[in-house]
């Protein structure tokens, strides 16, 4: 099935904006929400004048400000004549080692990575329960596959718990007019990936991109994208020894 009107959060930098202009080149319809309007309207001006004849529909949203969020959707939903496609991406990646003082970046992280995800899903679900269709796309992180310590110990926690409520949708809508993919990216060029990940190991962003719209145009349940070396990483990271895992934090 081919989606074409997509709602990408997070998308006025990063893989959310990568994505948007791969979607565009497409010919696809694309809502782009995220906290920095005038971002989202270069980006709008960029994609119009690249792809006449494709609709770019932007809004100013902060997924923390959990009552908005379906209020916007609903926003967007109506400005593209309809949603069939929400991929959930708005993140923080920064994070304290617990008990250090930092509480509030632990908490910000958790607050935006997982229990404002859950309220994009609600949003995006009650629009696709409503019209029987469309496809939820959950982006949570390598990092949810094993508890990573120190600073990273929340950030994994919370794209654990994505993963898991992505697991979980996908079980229950399984035999339902309603997809749900969840993205487990690695590291890929981008602002945070740079300060988290070994430059070796960081995929070029149009790679890693391409790589996450193709496991999301063919609706896959789970992916490890960029697939190497990821996918190998997805089968050992969970039985290596704790002594291992502490050098990763």
């Amino acid at each position: 099935m081919t989606r074409t009107k997509i709602l990408i959060t997070g998308a006025s930098a990063g893989l959310g904006a990568a994505m948007a202009r791969d979607f565009a080149s497409k010919g696809r319809d694309v809502a782009l929400c995220a906290r920095r309007l005038p971002a989202l309207e270069a980006l709008r001006a960029e994609l119009v004048a690249a792809h006449p004849g494709i609709t770019v529909a932007v809004r100013a949203l902060d997924v923390d400000d959990h009552p908005a969020v379906p209020r916007v959707f609903d926003e967007l939903r109506d400005e593209l004549g309809g949603l069939d496609r929400v991929i959930v991406n708005a993140g923080l990646g920064k994070g304290a080692v617990l008990g250090s003082g930092r509480a509030d970046a632990n908490i910000a992280t958790a607050t935006t990575n997982f229990v404002s995800a859950l309220a994009q899903a609600e949003a995006a679900l009650e629009i696709f329960r409503a019209q029987n269709s469309g496809h939820l796309v959950l982006v949570s992180s390598m990092s949810a596959v094993r508890g990573l310590p120190g600073k990273k110990a929340a950030y994994s926690a919370s794209k654990a718990g994505l993963a898991a409520l992505g697991e979980a949708l996908a079980i229950e809508l399984a035999k339902s007019p309603i997809a749900v993919t969840t993205l487990l990216p690695g590291f890929i060029a981008t602002d945070m990936a740079a300060k988290a990940g070994d430059a070796r190991m960081v995929a070029p962003l149009d790679k890693g991109v391409a790589a996450m719209v193709g496991a999301i145009e063919k609706e896959q349940r789970r992916a490890c994208v960029p697939g190497w070396p990821w996918r190998l990483i997805d089968a050992v990271l969970p039985l290596l020894p704790g002594a291992v895992v502490a050098r990763l934090g």
